[in-house]
């Protein structure tokens, strides 16, 4: 399958960047609100419907609780950005891509913003045999076919009196698209170790956050050498590379969006562009500009 992801072999950040402070206006927080599973038992696929769809608008800040059902799923939002989290690596989904989530794969939801959270749940037979989280860029056929699928749970009547049908006809279109789709590398791993993983997940939900390894280390109660070896142990990279990667996963899906420059800069914790830039540019060898939207202008 071909792939257009940008290098993930990380760089350090530039060590004369000045610090931001560690608690910038209108950063994230942890969630304020927990939600179960959201019912996957009331749209579970079977040889009859091999496809099921559903729909949930989400606040920002929501967490949907750690989960997993017998059958693959994909997951996109037609608007907001969500991230979702497996045992071994966090993924940020813009609404241009969708991620792949392996049957019987514990997972977790984080709506960054608000969001129209969309799942596509795949009978077994149909799936494709990818055994780990895939982040796929949507083409506009795939888009098309996920949103045309009934998303009425059971126990009521579809929409679509023809939903059935519908979905045997669109499945073997629809898993063909998925098979076709960009892979895009934008996950950052996650460790085992408990500590370092409350390390991790606080970077994730402030990237902004400047803080020091040393004095990140001391709010989990660690000292600064043990939380660095950790980083080489459980992950096979340092804090620096770590933190760059988890600052690219969350740029990345920013600059999609058209956000300016300057302002990804300063939501991912830099004090100058040039800084941001230069190691953007360290990173995936072009600009940041190039991974920007750009809107068609509007025709009469």
């Amino acid at each position: 399958m071909p792939s257009a992801a940008p290098p993930t072999a990380p760089t350090a950040l530039p060590a004369s960047e000045p610090a931001a402070p560690t608690k910038p206006r209108g950063t994230p927080t942890a969630p304020t609100t927990s939600v179960g599973p959201l019912t996957p038992h009331l749209y579970a696929p079977d040889a009859v419907r091999p496809l099921r769809a559903k729909e949930h608008f989400l606040s920002a800040d929501t967490l949907v609780e750690l989960h997993e059902h017998p059958w693959p799923q994909l997951t996109f939002s037609t608007r907001g950005v969500i991230r979702l989290s497996t045992q071994d690596g966090s993924y940020i989904v813009p609404p241009s891509r969708a991620l792949w989530v392996p049957a019987n794969m514990q997972h977790s939801i984080t709506l960054i913003e608000d969001a129209e959270l969309r799942t596509v749940y795949l009978h077994a037979w149909i799936a494709p045999t990818w055994e780990k989280c895939e982040v796929l860029e949507i083409s506009p056929l795939l888009r098309a076919l996920m949103l045309a699928l009934d998303t009425t749970p059971d126990g009521l009547p579809p929409a679509d009196p023809h939903a059935p049908q519908r979905e045997r006809m669109i499945a073997p279109l629809l898993v063909d698209e998925v098979e076709r789709a960009t892979q895009i590398r934008i996950d950052v791993p996650l460790p085992s170790d408990k500590r370092l993983r409350q390390l991790c997940e606080t970077l994730l939900r402030n990237p902004a956050d400047r803080a020091t390894l040393a004095e990140r280390a001391a709010a989990i109660g660690a000292s600064e050498r043990t939380v660095a070896r950790l980083f080489r142990d459980q992950l096979g990279m340092s804090w620096q590379q770590w933190r760059q990667q988890a600052v690219m996963a969350h740029a990345l899906p920013l600059l999609a969006r058209g956000m300016a420059v300057s302002q990804v800069a300063s939501a991912s914790g830099y004090a100058t562009d040039s800084a941001f830039c230069a190691m953007f540019k360290a990173a995936t060898g072009r600009s940041p500009t190039s991974f920007q939207h750009r809107k068609r202008p509007a025709t009469l």
